[in-house]
């Protein structure tokens, strides 16, 4: 393919119906409720972020120590601490500049929870869409038993689907054994797109202390160790469904973002970055249409999927 200019590389995206500026989203609990980044980038220049994940009520997570370092990568088990759906409503989004594409991210321990809060948060002008959190790998109860067991996960989406006509997106678990299994159960229920991967269950041990570095023992893992992991199930599930993949996992880089795009995802959501570099999503974002123009693409959209295996 011939190069094109930088400047004339269409980078709108669409994904589960959202239209997006760009293919770069931020993932959810990285980037808070998005005014928290408003000084280190401008957020009308990234496709979007996904909010905190919200409960009905106000969330008080797992006590400290919740955040760790790990070789390559970070564990935390800060457990869904949040403001609630009614200060989200009610303070956060307000406090956001008008073109900012929210998707909000939903979570409770029973499907008639995550109903009652999509029904409650998609009528919102400034809610682009919803993304369920089947998939927390930390939390004693819910969470992460949603996203591993294809009955409840189903159950999860079609009770959700019902609450809501706006875009659906289901975040699923890199916990399970077969990835594509889970994504073709949240697409025959009614979602409109699935996201993944979320972190990876695991721990880390303190040897002089003798104790696990987090209060919860267990936690997720996140950064670039578990890239290899995310793409491996986001070209698995490409294969597997028709709806539309945000890739989720280590992305440091505009190759990185390429990379998932390449596997099949139509958006990215850059997450543990965030904490080391603020305006990493807007870099990235250039850099994805600096590399649909020097290999001769004239839309980003036109790199999905295109991997080459044979």
């Amino acid at each position: 393919m011939s190069p094109v200019e930088v400047a004339d590389v269409d980078e709108r995206v669409e994904l589960a119906g959202i239209p997006l500026r760009n293919a770069v989203l931020t993932a959810s609990g990285t980037f808070g409720y998005g005014t928290e980044f408003a000084p280190f980038l401008d957020l009308e220049k990234i496709g979007g972020f996904v909010a905190k994940s919200l409960t009905l009520e106000p969330r008080f997570g797992n006590p400290p120590p919740r955040i760790g370092e790990t070789p390559s990568g970070m564990l935390n088990a800060i457990s869904i601490e949040n403001v609630g759906v009614k200060a989200f409503l009610e303070e956060k989004l307000p406090a956001l500049p008008p073109a900012v594409v929210v998707i909000a991210s939903a979570f409770g321990t029973a499907p008639e929870q995550y109903a009652e809060l999509a029904a409650r948060v998609s009528p919102h002008p400034r809610i682009a869409g919803i993304e369920i959190n089947a998939s927390c790998p930390h939390v004693k109860a819910g969470g992460i038993e949603f996203g591993q067991d294809p009955k409840l996960l189903g159950e999860l989406v079609r009770t959700v689907r019902a609450a809501t006509e706006g875009p659906l997106l289901v975040k699923l678990s890199p916990n399970v054994t077969r990835i594509a299994d889970m994504a073709k159960v949240c697409e025959d229920e009614g979602a409109d797109g699935i996201s993944l991967i979320n972190a990876v269950q695991a721990m880390e041990v303190d040897v002089e202390k003798r104790r696990p570095i987090l209060s919860n023992v267990l936690g997720g893992l996140s950064g670039p160790a578990i890239r290899p992991i995310a793409l491996r199930m986001v070209w698995q599930v490409a294969q597997a469904v028709r709806i539309p993949l945000c890739g989720i996992g280590g992305i440091t880089s505009a190759e990185d973002a390429v990379k998932f795009l390449l596997c099949g995802a139509s958006a990215v959501q850059v997450g543990t970055l965030n904490y080391l570099d603020p305006g990493a999503a807007e870099r990235i974002a250039r850099g994805i249409a600096q590399y649909a123009a020097d290999h001769g693409f004239a839309r980003v959209a036109d790199l999905t999927g295109v991997l080459e295996t044979g």
